[in-house]
């Protein structure tokens, strides 16, 4: 269908962060130059100090397209490497409007399915050096996107990254599921349409959809 390319492939173990030598965090990615084994848990040599918020089946890999990263260095006004926004995976095409819940991917040797956009957290915030990043990230709408691993396989820099299947659900795209959690959480015609997504979404967003759907119901009787 629609085939892009692998940029790099970014790893890092848990450690002390510079920024805050009292937090380990493996938020600090540098490219793999071979390929890595990827798995449903994430990619070798990979770690998430907090497994509560990152990794895990439903979010093996982050994804993130290296067009927005051109725009971030305009906005930052410097030169940013692949993994500086703790992304796996970098990668051509495919920015957050492009992309659903449920979207396949085939990847060297694995396949992936798309499942959610990343929100960003205190953590990032401290590895840019900004406080206010979180909100600056949020509001850019650039976010990439998290993938679980349908076939585990070996993946490496400048690797085909092909869509070979579409999610279900139109409207379910990265774009759109972090417009609703960030900005638009009370939208009702925005949430039912994301609602039949659940399958591929991960539990704790289907959670949050069922949630807030209640809650704007509720709330209008």
């Amino acid at each position: 269908m629609d085939a892009e390319r692998v940029v790099s492939v970014n790893v890092g173990a848990i450690r002390p962060h510079p920024n805050a030598p009292s937090t380990s965090t493996g938020i600090i990615k540098a490219p793999s130059d071979c390929p890595l084994m990827l798995d449903v848990e994430g990619f070798e040599g990979d770690g998430q100090a907090n497994r509560r918020v990152h990794g895990g089946p439903h979010m093996a890999a982050y994804v993130y397209s290296a067009d927005d990263y051109a725009w971030w260095e305009t906005e930052l006004e410097r030169p940013l490497s692949p993994g500086t926004f703790g992304e796996n995976l970098t990668i051509t095409g495919f920015r957050d409007a492009d992309v659903r819940s449920g979207d396949r991917f085939q990847v060297g040797e694995a396949m992936l399915e798309a499942s959610i956009p990343r929100i960003p957290c205190a953590t990032f915030a401290m590895h840019m050096g900004d406080p206010g990043f979180v909100k600056r990230f949020a509001q850019a709408g650039r976010l990439g996107f998290y993938c679980r691993v349908v076939t585990p396989g070996a993946v490496g820099p400048g690797d085909p990254f092909e869509r070979v299947a579409r999610g279900a659900v139109p409207a379910a795209t990265m774009a759109e599921l972090g417009r609703l959690h960030i900005s638009a959480r009370t939208e009702l015609d925005g949430l039912r349409a994301v609602a039949g997504a659940a399958p591929t979404l991960h539990p704790r967003w289907v959670s949050w959809i069922e949630e807030r759907l209640a809650q704007v119901d509720e709330s209008r009787h």
